[in-house]
């Protein structure tokens, strides 16, 4: 069986994100692609909520998190109470990512 580094990011869309404690944090709904660069900078991870009711999206950084792909889903070192607080927003109201303002701000919060 050949395995490859390269996937397509509908693959990864949906996949499970947990603490390496094994704390369920959510799944990612989308990535987020610096268009200068080309590279992903900031997954977007939909945590909380039931049947997407009260749900809270957060944009991680890349670099906050680690593919795993044994069990098919992103580990980082974050557990929930700490995700719970961090600065989120919802379907309908998403930060500008080109501000470096709030880039330094959201990514010292996870890195």
């Amino acid at each position: 069986m050949q395995h490859t580094n390269i996937l397509s990011a509908d693959s990864l869309k949906g996949n499970d994100v947990k603490n390496f404690e094994g704390e369920s944090l959510g799944d990612i709904k989308d990535f987020m692609v610096d268009t200068q660069t080309g590279q992903v900078n900031y997954a977007v991870l939909d945590f909380g909520g039931f049947l997407g009711i009260g749900n809270k999206l957060f944009a991680v950084p890349m670099e906050a998190m680690k593919l795993d792909n044994e069990n098919k889903c992103f580990k980082m070192d974050i557990n929930q109470e700490k995700l719970k607080n961090a600065e989120g927003f919802d379907k309908d109201h998403w930060p500008n990512f080109a501000d470096a303002q709030w880039q330094a701000k959201n990514n010292s919060y996870y890195l």
